[in-house]
């Protein structure tokens, strides 16, 4: 028996070794600057490889102002679903969408001199205005939001609604009309952040995870291009040289630099909303009903009618969903739908001048094929001797009905009539050249002339 429990205990004790071993990674990863839809896939990836590589657990560590709340709740939803141990270490700051993100990890770690809250939502105004406030409904949903994360984590809900609704009255903590913001040392003491550390290592000491391998992970390539891509600068200047490209080539013969380039504006634009979840399959259906219409209007539907406006419609919905996800205040979608027309009046604007300007330069002249056929270049509507029997007499020597034979200075020449009969014999005179056709009209006798 002795024998048996010995080994036991060394088997337990082996397992409790070799799972000490497989605990002793700490995966951290930063959470700085403006929280945007390209910080989602980055979260979601450390997440995953975390989880894969069994690491004891995943710390954020956080120094941001906020930035986009659709954004703020993919972040959220993936901590509240992650499948390991979550720390937020606040160093410096959580400041509106980044105490979201600080709320939905497990436990929340701050600085000395850290703040988190104030996460009011905001509509931004024109560059260099201040931000307006927004509607009580959007105030209300991101209030749910936080409330419902702080509930999650077993934190005060009412301090989290505090920290979005002014309205929100904690005696002694939060008085009404102010945002509520909370230092290091009111954030222990009102039991939303557990403990204070000033370094990973500190922090690490107090989780009785001291020693353990940190890995310290950044956004790839693919997540900083995504990033660059999907910001609200990049992504118009995307749409808008898209359809400036699709429109010059419809406009123009033959596939060519616009057509390609408008298609590979578009394709990065789709390709990095996909990427962090605002394109789907149905915004890429829109996209695409929506060109097939306009060709129909275009080549082969006479004026301007049902096909071309749901054809523009078709377009303006498909951007403008691709540029608002979950959570989003109905501010910014109306803002994101005027960023749409906005971008494509900047294509149709671009596409009057460049069909204006573009065939003067050398370059342009390759691109679209000039109509105008100067006469300065030897084209002419007319052959030059057929201009020479401009004004002219003779005689008719057909019947003109209006086409006939003429003799004119000695030659028979084909010719029509402006439009009445002229008998054989009638003198004519020929009116005008055009092209390879010479009108005549039937030239009226002195007497004629004085009867009228």
């Amino acid at each position: 028996m002795l024998i048996v429990g010995l080994g036991l205990f060394v088997i337990l004790g082996s397992d409790r070794f070799l799972r000490a071993q497989r605990t002793s990674v700490v995966y951290v990863a930063p959470i700085e600057g403006t929280i945007d839809l390209g910080l989602a896939p980055f979260v979601a990836r450390t997440l995953k490889e975390a989880t894969d590589a069994g690491a004891a657990a995943v710390i954020l560590e956080i120094n941001t102002f906020g930035g986009r709340v659709d954004a703020a709740v993919l972040i959220r939803d993936a901590l509240l679903n992650a499948r390991i141990r979550t720390v937020a270490f606040v160093n410096k700051r959580a400041i509106s969408a980044g105490a979201l993100i600080g709320l939905a990890a497990e436990k929340i770690v701050m600085a000395d001199g850290a703040t988190i809250g104030a996460a009011t939502p905001v509509k931004m105004g024109e560059p260099g205005a201040s931000p307006q406030p927004v509607e009580e409904k959007t105030v209300s949903y991101v209030r749910k939001e936080f409330s419902a994360t702080a509930e999650a984590r077993k934190r005060p809900p009412l301090i989290a609604e505090a920290m979005v609704d002014a309205d929100v009255d904690i005696p002694g903590v939060s008085e009404k009309g102010k945002l509520l913001t909370l230092t290091t040392d009111e954030a222990i003491k009102h039991k939303v952040a557990d403990f204070r550390a000033q370094t990973i290592e500190s922090l690490l000491d107090q989780l009785d995870l001291a020693g353990a391998e940190v890995r310290r992970i950044s956004p790839n390539w693919a997540e900083g291009l995504v990033r660059f891509l999907t910001g609200p600068i990049i992504s118009s200047l995307l749409i808008t040289i898209g359809m400036l490209g699709i429109i010059l080539e419809i406009r123009t013969p033959g596939f060519g630099v616009p057509g390609g380039l408008g298609i590979a504006s578009l394709a990065l634009f789709f390709w990095g909303h996909w990427l962090v979840q605002l394109a789907g399959w149905e915004e890429l259906l829109l996209l695409g009903a929506g060109m097939v219409l306009l060709v129909l209007e275009v080549f082969f539907i006479p004026g301007f009618g049902i096909a071309g406006a749901l054809g523009i419609g078709a377009l303006l919905t498909s951007l403008s969903l691709s540029l608002i996800g979950d959570g989003v205040t109905w501010d910014f979608a109306v803002r994101a739908v005027g960023r749409v027309v906005f971008s494509l009046l900047m294509a149709v604007m671009a596409t009057l001048v460049a069909l204006r300007f573009l065939p003067r330069l050398p370059f342009g002249r390759r691109l679209i094929l000039e109509t105008v056929l100067p006469s300065d270049q030897g084209y002419s509507s007319a052959p030059a001797g057929d201009k020479s029997w401009l004004g002219k007499a003779g005689t008719a020597v057909s019947p003109l009905r209006p086409a006939g034979i003429a003799e004119i200075e000695g030659e028979r020449l084909d010719v029509v009539s402006d439009g009445e009969l002229v008998e054989p014999g009638a003198p004519i005179v020929v009116t005008r050249v055009d092209g390879n056709r010479i009108v005549v009209r039937r030239r009226r006798t002195p007497t004629e002339r004085s009867q009228t």
